[in-house]
């Protein structure tokens, strides 16, 4: 029994793990041989193998601690009332994450990892359950699973840049920007204009304390500025002399059908069978997920 107070005895298999997770923190490429793992951790090659089987298997466990590191905020999390704003802290949580773990987030995202981790599969749920309330709030412009897709991609994608081509990819104001630019084409207009004055108030603060552009001017979603005078639209809202946007016909229909999807999948189709509800269900899809030709 150990004595109050004292730390538990790190298993050889734990012991290994968190080596080697340290030295691809440290490491100037984020690479690490099982030699050096082995000889930091004070063991032999066969205690290595014998736990991870090779360096891919140690890798991903290194991967697999990182995501839980990264998820724990997350599971931990009471959904607000309004999933628009929860997805927006999450794309920033994202990103931060990246941020502060430049080599594990590119090793987690590595096309050598041939298998994706337990806990990626979990990030995407969350991140699709989150869009289905906004879908049945009417908030949701395509289904959600599109919708996941694209956020995923954008954020992971933008993060990548970030920590892969620091040099190139200066700007702090750039996850923001693509978030905004991400949201806009998937939620209903009026999501994103009600978040117009928080974003515009945020950039203001970030220009005030030398943190955003030094431009003196807040950025509104859509790609404009306010202050400037030529702020454009986003996508399917009114113009500037109020003349109604194009496609807002199309959009409504859209954002119904992922509601009406949502709503599907969250109870039972009252009078459907299995087949019907699954049916209907892909229909709601289709129709959502719709890119109507424009001429």
């Amino acid at each position: 029994m150990n004595p109050a107070g004292a730390a538990a005895p790190v298993g050889t298999r734990d012991r290994i793990l968190q080596v080697a997770a340290d030295l691809v923190a440290r490491s100037p490429d984020g690479d690490v041989s099982t030699r050096a793992v082995c000889e930091a951790a004070g063991v032999g090659a066969p205690a290595l193998y014998r736990h991870f089987g090779d360096k891919e298997g140690l890798l991903s466990a290194v991967v697999d601690q990182g995501f839980d590191r990264y998820l724990a905020t997350k599971r931990d999390r009471t959904p607000g009332t309004d999933p628009v704003r929860d997805l927006r802290e999450g794309w920033d949580t994202h990103t931060d994450f990246a941020l502060r773990n430049p080599n594990l987030y590119r090793l987690m995202n590595s096309p050598a990892m041939r298998t994706p981790p337990a806990a990626a599969l979990e990030s995407h749920r969350i991140l699709t359950g989150d869009l289905r309330r906004a879908a049945e709030q009417g908030k949701l412009r395509l289904a959600p699973e599109l919708a996941a897709q694209m956020i995923m991609s954008a954020n992971v994608g933008v993060c990548l840049m970030l920590v892969s081509r620091p040099a190139t990819f200066d700007d702090r104001t750039l996850s923001r920007r693509v978030r905004d630019a991400v949201h806009t084409a998937v939620f209903v207009p009026g999501v994103m204009a009600d978040t117009a004055t928080d974003t515009a108030t945020a950039t203001a603060t970030a220009t005030a304390t030398g943190t955003g552009t030094g431009t003196g001017e807040a950025e509104v979603p859509g790609g404009g500025r306010s202050g400037s005078g030529s702020a454009a639209p986003a996508p399917g809202t009114a113009s500037a002399a109020g003349a109604p946007a194009t496609g807002r016909g199309e959009a409504t229909v859209s954002a119904t059908a992922a509601r009406l999807g949502a709503l599907l999948r969250g109870t039972a189709g009252p009078g459907l069978t299995g087949a019907e509800s699954a049916l209907l269900a892909e229909w709601l899809d289709r129709l959502a997920d719709a890119t109507p030709d424009r001429p």
